[in-house]
């Protein structure tokens, strides 16, 4: 009996509630699943990506093409990507949508191909150039960097302009300065300049050096680790030894790549001054961490390991090389299209002169220390 008054009270009161239009409390809705939401965050990602990452990569496709043509197949089409690039800003005002894309493009991608660099590389080949070796490419390029740091200084080259300049031309010319870019944090226009700088000059080297081995008296092997030592892209290396010779062209390609795996320690370097510098101003806009290794320095590093451990067959990484150049292709395109021309003029003549002799400096100090060491 007390069973059914109770129910009739709960009746009672439930009725009463709805009389007086009391909102009762919803069901809780269902969460989605975990992988719904991620799913849909990647599809969000990617469509706002879409529009500036197709453009870049449009116009790395189209710089490869441009490669092709018998007068500018000596030049990388990395050039030829920031020459599009720039003209693409100066002739078209280009959507907002495009920034995510493009961002993405002169940021990841770039890091990606300095990290796809280092399966071109293996310590066993680091070590068949011996001691002696890599003690003239490390001072090569340590005394490289000082001489055009200090050059700038004295010619009155905007600190950050000269830093990019010198990491081009001491160690592997484009893809050097986008790393160095990466933790120096130069602005569009001078990475412009220090890729157009080292590209001249290397390419002008690549169509020197081949006449000078019997002038110099150097041998093959000596010929090929100067060029590998001096010239500033890897491209222009394989083209101004292997034309000399067989021996040449090898020991170039192997001293090359010796002294592109001394990009990390830069890049390293060069970043903990960047940090100590931010300290020193006090600078918020940046927090600093307990590591001064950038992430993609590491990934070059556990490249070549891998490429130590691993076998990787000869064609694979023909076609990793040219992954590679298409990525940094696409980075730069994207860099040249946040590039103003009018900004650029301001950077004047100065810093050209600084390019150039820079140029010069590396090659009589390798050669110097060639005809002295070995």
């Amino acid at each position: 009996m007390a069973t059914v008054l109770a129910f009739r009270h709960e009746q009672s009161c439930t009725t009463r509630l709805d009389m007086l239009d009391v909102p009762r409390r919803p069901k809780a809705l269902k969460a989605p699943h975990h992988s719904v939401v991620s799913l849909r965050l990647l599809v969000d990602s990617a469509l706002r990506l879409a529009p500036g990452l197709v453009l870049t990569l449009s116009i790395a496709v189209a710089a490869f093409g441009l490669h092709k043509l018998p007068l500018l197949s000596a030049i990388s089409p990395m050039m030829p990507a920031v020459l599009l690039g720039v003209t693409l800003h100066h002739t078209t005002k280009l959507p907002n949508w495009m920034d995510a894309g493009l961002e993405f493009s002169q940021r990841r991608l770039l890091r990606l191909a300095i990290i796809l660099l280092g399966l071109q590389l293996t310590f066993t080949e680091v070590a068949q150039l011996g001691v002696i070796g890599l003690l003239i490419l490390a001072a090569t390029l340590g005394f490289t960097f000082v001489f055009t740091v200090r050059l700038a200084r004295v010619l009155k080259v905007e600190a950050r302009l000269a830093q990019l300049i010198a990491a081009g031309t001491a160690v592997c010319g484009a893809s050097a300065v986008v790393a160095a870019n990466a933790v120096v944090g130069g602005e569009e226009e001078d990475v412009t300049y220090a890729v157009a700088c080292v590209t001249i000059y290397g390419t002008i080297a690549m169509f020197a050096y081949p006449v000078l081995p019997g002038l110099l008296h150097l041998n093959s092997s000596e010929f090929g680790f100067w060029a590998g030592a001096s010239i500033h892209e890897i491209a222009q290396v394989v083209a101004a030894s292997f034309g000399e010779s067989q021996v040449a062209g090898e020991m170039g390609t192997v001293a090359k790549l010796s002294r592109v795996m001394m990009l990390a320690p830069l890049v390293i370097g060069l970043d903990f001054l960047a940090r100590r510098d931010a300290g020193n101003r006090n600078i918020s806009t940046r927090t600093l961490r307990a590591s001064a290794i950038p992430w993609f320095v590491v990934g070059f590093i556990v490249a070549v390991g891998i490429n130590s451990l691993v076998a990787i067959s000869a064609e694979l990484k023909s076609h990793l090389m040219i992954l590679t150049t298409f990525l940094l292709t696409a980075a730069l395109a994207a860099m040249g299209m946040h590039t103003d021309l009018a900004r650029l003029r301001t950077r004047g003549f100065r810093p050209a002169l600084v390019g150039a002799l820079a140029c010069l400096f590396v090659a009589v100090f390798s050669l110097t220390a060639i005809k002295l060491l070995i």
